[in-house]
């Protein structure tokens, strides 16, 4: 462990509402989690469904399992166990048609891979993997891996050779979790009884239950934070309520016994929250903003559509800098390290195209690859990273882990639609004008007076500045129009 990096969490509970996660190093946010209780997650849970029907041209399985909406079923995510006749796929196709394997009305074990988004369904496996602290099992998968980020290759022997003289049933794999570098063969193995035992219960439920049902609840973010983020680099552990606090310790102790203290319990004093003592709050509310400035001076800017993240890097103040080559340089470097660090705290997903400012000298443009590639080596989630192409551009694919304050706190607005733009005041009022100059001319039964509604920031517009077309309208056709503040 570096002993110059001081890594601490913070759990942040409001009873029946929310739970946030925050980990820090240095006293800089590194990452945050967010879970609102009455927005229920499905991800990691276990279903046992029927197969409603099955898209051809699709080459997919839609599953009721229990949800207002269907789950979707590629034919990649079906284990060949569930394959209902012998057939060998097509000439140049890895996998049978699924039409001809699966039947709708078979019932199938599923788990949530994503959760459902807008009008899509929640994407579906049933290649089943339970994590646990050390471990994750996958039944129906026979392999053993190790976690990429456990780069040590004895280390990775070690673990591997424990994993292959435990007793592993068939049909059963074991991927080894990060946190398990240096951990004994005991804790591993108290890890697998456990997950051992949790895999019994779940195909004994699915045998008894009817479908659809849920099989398996995958825990709270609680539970998680400690069986997932919860590293030996933590120093410390601060929780603002009492019971969780109370919750935390039992479990800890089980992981790290010679650990003690490491849980420490936030007490309001003078109203300063949790997050607020340790100033989080602030950073917190960066991971909103559309931009994010650097120590130089250039700014990230990002621009989120359906298909993928575009960030721009920003030159603002260097623009006019004598050797913009080398501030260049500095703030493309600057924006390789913070990227990263964003990706995770947005938990951005998806494709993801990055335009650096131009650089010319090659070394440099290695060194900004190298820095964005060892930032993405911290992500928990998988990502893969294109070489920086001839016009600036660097493409990444990241996993969406879906825990972010983004997707928890976040709604299309009603307004823009998602585009992140209106219509200017002006604009507005043009259309507007035309509408009243239509109302006048096409009614069928000329009155005194027309009343017109319009949302407060276009009336006062309309009436301040478009008074004289408004006068004119009356004077043409003879009446008095009202421009009034809609009250909704």
């Amino acid at each position: 462990m570096n002993k110059d990096k001081k890594r601490k969490m913070f759990i942040s509970y409001l009873p029946e509402e929310e739970v946030e996660v925050a980990i820090t190093e240095n006293g800089r946010l590194e990452e945050y989690y967010v879970e609102v209780i009455s927005q229920t997650k499905t991800k990691g849970n276990i279903y046992k469904g029927k197969i409603h029907n099955i898209d051809v041209s699709l080459q997919a399985a839609f599953v009721d399992y229990g949800a207002e909406k269907n789950g979707f079923l590629q034919v990649d995510e079906v284990h060949p166990e569930y394959y209902q006749a012998d057939i060998k796929p097509l000439p140049k196709q890895k996998y049978p048609p699924l039409h001809r394997v699966l039947r709708p009305g078979q019932e199938i074990l599923v788990q949530v891979v994503k959760e459902p988004t807008g009008s899509k369904g929640a994407y579906l496996t049933t290649y089943l993997s339970l994590p646990g602290r050390f471990l994750v099992l996958t039944p129906g998968k026979e392999d053993i891996g190790i976690s990429r980020k456990i780069d040590d290759t004895k280390e990775r022997e070690r673990l591997k050779k424990i994993v292959q003289d435990m007793d592993l049933e068939e049909g059963i794999g074991v991927i080894v979790r990060t946190v398990s570098e240096g951990q004994t063969k005991a804790s591993l193995l108290r890890d697998l009884n456990f997950l051992k035992r949790l895999w019994k219960e779940i195909r004994h439920r699915a045998r008894v239950q009817k479908a659809p049902s849920l099989v398996y609840e995958e825990k709270d973010l609680i539970f998680r934070a400690v069986r997932d983020y919860l590293t030996q680099d933590i120093e410390e552990v601060w929780v603002d309520h009492e019971l969780v606090a109370v919750r935390l310790e039992e479990y800890i102790s089980l992981l790290f016994p010679r650990k003690k203290n490491l849980v420490r319990l936030h007490m309001t004093k003078g109203g300063l929250g949790l997050f607020e003592r340790f100033d989080l709050d602030e950073q917190i509310e960066k991971i909103y903003s559309r931009e994010v400035e650097l120590p130089s001076g250039a700014r990230l800017v990002f621009d989120y559509t359906e298909a993928l993240t575009a960030i721009d890097i920003n030159s603002g103040k260097i623009s006019g800098e004598k050797n913009f080559k080398e501030m260049a340089y500095k703030a493309n470097l600057e924006a390789a390290e913070m990227i990263p660090l964003q990706l995770k705290l947005r938990d951005i997903g998806g494709q993801i195209v990055i335009d650096f400012i131009e650089m010319k000298d090659k070394k440099h443009i290695r060194e900004v690859e190298r820095t964005l590639k060892n930032g993405l080596k911290r992500d928990r989630a998988r990502t893969d990273m294109l070489p920086i192409s001839r016009f600036g551009l660097a493409q990444i694919v990241r996993q969406r882990l879906g825990t972010s304050a983004f997707s928890a706190s976040l709604e299309t607005c009603p307004c823009c639609l998602g585009r992140g733009t209106l219509p200017s005041l002006e604009w507005q009022a043009q259309v507007s004008l035309k509408k009243i100059y239509a109302a006048l001319r096409h009614s069928e039964q000329k009155e005194n007076i027309y009343t017109f509604s319009f949302p407060a920031p276009l009336a006062f517009y309309l009436l301040n500045r478009k008074k004289r077309n408004i006068l004119n309208l009356e004077d043409k056709f003879k009446t008095k129009i009202i421009i009034k503040e809609k009250t909704t």
